[in-house]
């Protein structure tokens, strides 16, 4: 019985009161239903979004690359992912930098399975977009097949976009020279040195370039973009399906409210990562045919 059928059952009840063991049983039918049919998929999230009122017209599939790269920060990338593979009329491409489809490692025991590489992933894209991490994304950053990609990706993309030290490989695909922009805390004087100014905000848009502040402001990145591209109503929407009201056990998460020896503790053990990251430059030759 579907959990619809039984609330009908019970709606339409016409005797004056209903046995209590009727009861128990159709709501215990009910509550013995699939899991399935009571969670949202990202079809039907997609699906419920193209029914919300005022939401912002598109013309055609929008096309949206999110880059993998070996070490990248995982809940850099699937924060966006949620929000962003939710919308109606989108296709999300997971592009791996690695010469297969075989699933990328994150900086931690998860991996992602691509669905295309680099030289397979479509020209025009309506968002370019990048994680961060530490040692990966410098790696990454010093790898020309890469910077070739997000430098061309960069060019035809209506949003380029990163979240958390992914701003670091923006930075040296010259995506941020003249603009405005935002890393993660241990990076963000860095972003000079790519002819960025950077500015100390959770998200920092300058024209089509969109940067997030750490890890967890990729969150609130995706709600925003899918602000822009459907407009605030399917935002909320996708706010609400995601049950989004951070209410953080513990205060501390930027600079000026960490405690001091916390402060101390955490830029001591980024030091190593930040030196290194410190000797990137903007790529400024021409990128490959």
């Amino acid at each position: 019985m579907h959990a619809a059928t039984v609330g009908v059952a019970l709606n339409q009840e016409r005797c004056p009161m209903i046995n209590r063991r009727t009861l128990l049983t159709r709501l215990a039918a009910a509550a013995a239903l699939p899991a399935t049919l009571f969670r949202a998929s990202p079809t039907a999230a997609r699906e419920m979004d193209s029914q919300v009122p005022g939401q912002k017209a598109q013309k055609g599939q929008e096309q949206i690359a999110m880059l993998l790269y070996p070490g990248f920060t995982a809940l850099d990338f699937v924060g966006p992912y949620h929000f962003l593979a939710g919308m109606g009329n989108v296709k999300v491409h997971l592009v791996t930098n690695q010469p297969d489809l075989r699933p990328v490692p994150s900086d931690g025991v998860l991996a992602i399975q691509p669905t295309v590489t680099m030289a397979d992933c479509p020209t025009h894209l309506t968002v370019l977009f990048t994680p961060g991490g530490t040692k990966g994304t410098l790696a990454a950053a010093r790898d020309g097949a890469t910077i070739d990609f997000m430098r061309h990706g960069a060019s035809r993309a209506t949003y380029v976009t990163s979240v958390c030290s992914g701003s670091l490989i923006l930075g040296v695909a010259g995506a941020l020279h003249g603009k405005r922009a935002t890393s993660h805390w241990s990076v963000l004087p860095l972003l000079s040195q790519f002819g960025a100014t950077p500015e100390r905000s959770r998200i920092v848009q300058d024209g089509h370039v969109i940067t997030a502040a750490g890890v967890s402001a990729g969150i609130d990145f995706g709600i925003s973009l899918v602000m822009k591209l459907r407009g605030k109503k399917v935002a909320e929407q996708r706010v609400l399906l995601a049950e989004y009201a951070p209410e953080p056990p513990l205060n501390g998460g930027t600079l000026e409210t960490a405690r001091p020896e916390i402060r101390e503790l955490s830029t001591a053990s980024l030091a190593e990562f930040v030196a290194d990251a410190s000797t990137l430059r903007r790529w400024t030759g021409e990128p490959s045919k």
